[in-house]
């Protein structure tokens, strides 16, 4: 099965709030709403660029979806576009403290930071062909191999489960980031690996005894 078919079929309405004796952690991954380096499809990586003005609509928008979820903790990567989407979440969802989580930080691209994928090819052509087919082999120059920001991934989903088990839970993080976790869930990889995710979208995953389960991918176009 492609992870087209996939999405096909584990793409769908969000799951009712989690019945707390099962034990399982239902946790949605937010990606962060739009930034101006969003618009201009270039690589933010590290970068700590702000959401623009559509950026906090896309904050508002994920924020009414969970507003029902019954939400005990919301978590966010580092940097200002993360946290700004995840205090909306957390201010709707009335959840008093947001929880700062360096593995849920986007990939360090490197020398691509700032690039956009047209000029990332042109400065290292063999690199990004990787990038683009073969993640599980990739590295960004001068910056991080996407198999240790997929390990680091995992560790803070299973983080999260093990301090939640049965409740819902929010965490903000980056498109990249939701599709490596996908790819390491889905056992697949090559050419098809970007999926897409959209700005604000979620994605939804279970966590119980240390095992994670993709239960909903995102929705949305966007492939940067």
């Amino acid at each position: 099965m492609t992870i087209k078919e996939t999405i096909e079929d584990r793409s769908g309405p969000l799951s009712a709030p989690v019945d707390p004796s099962a034990g399982e952690c239902l946790l949605f991954l937010v990606r962060h709403g739009t930034t101006t380096l969003n618009v201009q499809n270039r690589y933010r990586g590290r970068r700590d660029v702000p959401l623009d003005a559509q950026g906090y609509q896309d904050a508002v928008d994920a924020a009414r979806q969970l507003s029902s979820m019954g939400l005990t903790a919301v978590y966010s990567g580092p940097l200002r576009r993360t946290m700004a989407t995840a205090q909306i979440i957390a201010d709707e969802a009335r959840v008093p403290d947001l929880r700062i989580l360096h593995g849920l930080n986007n990939v360090d691209y490197g020398a691509w930071e700032g690039l956009t994928a047209e000029e990332a090819g042109m400065y290292s052509p063999e690199a990004f062909s990787l990038y683009r087919s073969d993640p599980m082999r990739a590295v960004c120059p001068a910056g991080e191999r996407l198999t240790d920001a997929q390990g680091r991934m995992v560790e803070a989903i299973e983080l999260i489960g093990a301090r939640h088990p049965g409740e819902p839970v929010a965490a903000v993080t980056h498109a990249v980031m939701i599709r490596l976790l996908v790819v390491r869930l889905s056992l697949m990889a090559g050419e098809d690996w970007r999926i897409p995710v959209g700005r604000g979208s979620l994605t939804l995953v279970s966590i119980k005894d240390g095992a994670i389960s993709l239960t909903r991918l995102p929705e949305g176009s966007d492939v940067d």
